[in-house]
């Protein structure tokens, strides 16, 4: 049984769901892996820098990203309600009081699709999300996703996952100068280049 802790230990709680999701995430999860929760945390730190958060806005965003795809140890569907509530039963005994729990599982529900930040934290922890769609090369994490949803068990062909990747990326908007600056115009091109595929 996790003892409370007097004051937040955010590094002890980030480290103890990340472990149990080295651990226990399942391998059918070929975009949700582990590899995705460090990737996101990269890419908010990187935005966070450039936003210019509080450290402890930071602090409560990395423990968010953190438990943003625990809900997979559980569910798949609705993984981001489960999340938060990992992050409501296990975050007090880390010191975490009631309002930083709020915080953070705003942070978490707000990756939920279509996104809806309502904060700059939310903004960050959304575009870090979504990161990989603004990268030089966002195929073979798109191809990673592909493989996820075939490994659910669902029977889409190449041609139906391109339109619904065209459909995804004209209604995605980033919400961070950062990703408008730095990852929107590899989007756009991304964007065009499955448009030109579909003709």
């Amino acid at each position: 049984m996790l003892q409370p802790q007097a004051i937040p230990d955010y590094a002890g709680a980030e480290s103890f769901i990340i472990a149990r999701l080295q651990k226990e995430l399942p391998a059918s999860l070929t975009y949700h892996g582990i590899h995705h929760t460090i990737d996101v945390m990269q890419a908010a730190m990187r935005i966070a820098n450039f936003e210019k958060i509080t450290e402890e806005e930071k602090k409560l965003m990395r423990v968010a990203i953190a438990f943003h795809d625990a809900g997979f140890l559980y569910t798949y569907l609705g993984h981001e309600e489960k999340g938060c509530q990992l992050a409501e039963e296990i975050l007090p005994a880390f010191g975490i009081d009631e309002k930083q729990v709020a915080a953070i599982c705003n942070m978490i529900l707000s990756t939920k699709i279509p996104q809806s930040p309502q904060t700059l934290p939310e903004q960050i922890i959304c575009d870090a999300d979504l990161d990989y769609l603004g990268l030089e090369n966002p195929v073979p994490v798109a191809t990673a996703l592909y493989e996820e949803i075939k490994n659910r068990g669902e029977n889409i062909s190449v041609q139906e996952w391109n339109d619904i990747q065209i459909n995804f990326l004209q209604s995605h908007r980033y919400h961070t100068n950062y990703a408008k600056l730095y990852r929107q115009q590899n989007k756009n091109a991304y964007l065009q280049q499955l448009i030109q595929q579909q003709i």
